[in-house]
């Protein structure tokens, strides 16, 4: 049990993070340029005679991107910080990050739903719905992957109980945002959509918590 050993002991079976931020800065990168691949304009003789007009019909996909840079770009600012205070890994966290990743890389294609299918009816409450989903289980892997390491005691020892709670607490919020914005998505997908958006930028903007570990004095 993680709890025969002290915080920051090195228990049997872990090892180094090195290898796992490696990989999972790997495909953050990947799905976030993965999402400029579905801005696209098919050149025809029609867009060609009104490209303005097609730029602007556009504005799904340009919504979509970004969204969805901003939420990668907010779940890769908390995947750091949890990260950043862990001193090592076990085979369940590498496991549980590895499932982080899959729903990571798989963001590209709700964003292509939403680009696609974007004030089109009752198409549109599908893939605003498959795309919260898909943020729920994302911003809920990532909270689990951070209570596992406290579970089990793989933080740094020089963590105090102030910075892991903060850092806890900042992680929480998103999940019941998430589950009420894809009840609101039912009804009205695109201010559901922006709801994503401010939930991105909620974890973007810069506040006063700890996401790098303070060197102490």
């Amino acid at each position: 049990m993680g709890e025969d050993y002290p915080i920051g002991s090195r228990r049997p079976g872990t090892r180094r993070t090195e290898r796992l931020q490696s990989l999972s800065d790997g495909v953050f990168a990947f799905a976030m340029t993965l999402l400029v691949l579905d801005l696209a304009i098919p050149a025809t003789q029609q867009s060609a005679r009104h490209l303005l007009d097609a730029l602007l019909d556009q504005w799904p996909g340009y919504l979509g991107y970004l969204v969805s840079f901003s939420t990668v770009g907010a779940i890769w600012l908390g995947h750091n910080a949890v990260t950043d205070y862990l001193d090592r890994a076990d085979v369940t966290l590498l496991r549980l990050n590895l499932l982080l990743m899959l729903f990571v890389a798989l963001l590209p294609f709700p964003t292509h739903l939403l680009s696609s299918y974007l004030g089109i009816d009752e198409a549109e409450r599908v893939a605003v719905t498959a795309y919260g989903i898909t943020l729920f289980v994302t911003g809920a892997l990532l909270l689990l992957l951070w209570r596992y390491a406290l579970h089990v005691r793989l933080v740094r020892p020089d963590s105090t109980d102030e910075e892991v709670t903060l850092l806890t607490h900042r992680l929480t919020p998103g999940l019941a945002g998430y589950a009420v914005l894809i009840f609101i998505g039912l009804f009205f997908p695109v201010v559901a959509l922006f709801g994503y958006l401010v939930i991105a930028f909620f974890f973007i903007i810069p506040v006063p918590v700890p996401w790098r570990r303070r060197t102490k004095p």
